[in-house]
């Protein structure tokens, strides 16, 4: 087995085993991003550099017992919209093109803790709002499996990176569904934790009370293991939890006997393409055959989770964004007259036409005359959606749904017709008005060769059951091919 096949775990093992050497990992990954990267464009800024010295130093560090977990030598890629010391962190905007922190985010303290490598920064939508990863100001990322479609977003280059070989994982960060659905689009597997479970010091907000920053990786394990890694509270965060972390060692079971899994009927609806439809089918089929039990149930919030979701988040992101107005950092307009005349040229030409649409639905909401009318609805329609969804965790112990009803458009589709892209987030963003956990995980293919994933969910602290029946579900369907050696139709 070649390297660039292995998974981060088995990667790990052979350098702690000492059959290879942390800079052999290294060489791995950037030898796979000189051959694909100019098509890819997963990344916006590489540490090719920076990342031979850390070989050097891991090296030496688990040869001195310093580094010994199983992620270890493992080389990783980061979303740009996870601050690292020194580094640029852009947020894929021209308004922070030439940010760079004086600080780092907690969960890159925790990976360096663990000994892994950083590799570079990936591409992503503008300030994480977007599914295709095109409304970045720097290149749209492609689909390794073809490179004529989009990866998903928002944390598209991160998820297309790891599909392409180009990092053995990766972190991306969920606000509506940005590390699942492009991990489904890309064929690979991505976490969304519990709201709380992993920090967001660090993290630039788009809505700070549905972000959380997850891992992507080749499969349900490799998931896990970076998930132990990131996981845990954080005293410079407000919104970590004090939580039992997700346990080591779930990966192993064979059949999920007496386990319940329901599938809401409204997500069964019109609008679902054929082979997304004919793939999940067959996933809820061999998760039967496993032992478990799977049953349709009616989840009648179904129609208030887009409307909720796009108020909230948008009122949230009009908030945040207030901060880049050319003050303090980032971009600031060459020409203006007075303060107000640079805040909104400032602002004019540094936001991408997306997160300009976002912030002024999100302030309409928020003003005066129509708070009440929209956002206070929006937090009404959130509670009632969480409440049925606890009603729905009393009967079953997994709630099963596509990742998105239809496979990766082709690049330049889905920005002619935001309402569509939008609408493309019916089955990930209750997760996160909910604060709940939830795994994506490559079902099959479509016609096209392209790969289908499927979400399972859970409630909130059940990452335990998600990952062991992730891991059930993954060890009965055997080894996802990689994206070079193409796909076939279930």
């Amino acid at each position: 087995m070649g390297l660039s096949q292995m998974t981060a775990l088995e990667l790990s093992r052979n350098i702690r085993g000492k059959k290879i050497c942390v800079s052999d990992s290294v060489e791995s990954v950037f030898h796979q991003i000189r051959k694909k990267e100019k098509k890819i464009h997963a990344y916006l800024d590489l540490y090719e550099e920076d990342a031979y010295k850390r070989a050097e130093q891991v090296q030496k560090g688990i040869e001195q017992g310093i580094y010994t977990g199983p992620l270890a030598g493992v080389p990783i890629a980061v979303k740009d919209n996870i601050c690292i010391r020194g580094k640029k962190t852009t947020c894929a905007s021209g308004i922070l093109e030439n940010f760079i922190p004086t600080y780092q985010a907690e969960v890159i303290d925790r990976l360096e803790q663990a000994g892994m490598i950083l590799i570079g920064k990936t591409n992503m939508d503008e300030f994480a709002m977007g599914s295709t990863t095109e409304t970045s100001a720097f290149g749209v990322t492609a689909n390794p499996w073809n490179t004529e479609h989009v990866p998903g977003g928002s944390s598209g280059g991160s998820c297309a990176a790891v599909a392409a070989g180009e990092a053995y994982m990766a972190l991306g960060s969920d606000t509506g569904g940005s590390i699942r659905q492009p991990s489904a689009f890309c064929g690979v597997t991505g976490i969304k934790p519990t709201y709380g479970t992993v920090s967001r010091y660090g993290l630039v907000a788009y809505a700070s009370s549905l972000d959380q920053i997850g891992p992507v990786g080749k499969n349900t394990e490799d998931c896990a293991a970076l998930l132990q890694v990131i996981a845990g509270y954080d005293p410079k965060d407000s919104t970590s939890l004090r939580r039992e972390l997700p346990k080591p060692g779930l990966t192993s079971g064979k059949d999920l006997k007496g386990m319940r899994f329901g599938v809401p009927e409204e997500y069964m609806a019109e609008g679902m393409e054929e082979g997304v439809r004919k793939v999940f089918l067959a996933s809820l089929k061999l998760l039967e055959e496993l032992g478990a039990e799977v049953e349709f149930f009616s989840m009648k919030t179904t129609e208030y989770v887009i409307p909720a979701y796009y108020i909230i988040a948008c009122a949230e992101a009009s908030s945040n964004l207030e901060r880049f107005d050319g003050v303090k950092y980032g971009f600031r307009a060459a020409e203006y007259q007075g303060l107000h005349d640079m805040y909104r040229k400032t602002r004019t030409q540094g936001f991408g036409k997306e997160v300009k649409n976002r912030i002024m639905l999100g302030s309409f909401v928020l003003s005066s005359g129509y708070y009440d009318a929209y956002y206070l609805k929006a937090l009404k329609a959130k509670a009632l959606i969480k409440k049925e969804f606890d009603q729905a965790f009393e009967k079953y112990d997994v709630i099963l749904a596509p990742a998105a009803p239809h496979t990766a458009p082709k690049l330049g589709e889905s920005l002619k017709d935001p309402l569509t892209m939008y609408l493309g987030d019916i089955y990930t963003v209750a997760v996160n008005l909910c604060a709940l956990p939830a795994i994506s995980l490559p079902g099959g293919f479509d016609r096209k060769g392209l790969p289908v994933g499927f979400q399972m969910i859970g409630p909130c602290f059940g990452e335990n059951t998600l990952i062991r029946s992730a891991a059930v579900f993954e060890n009965a369907r055997g080894k996802f091919p990689s994206a070079e050696k193409g796909g076939t139709e279930v």
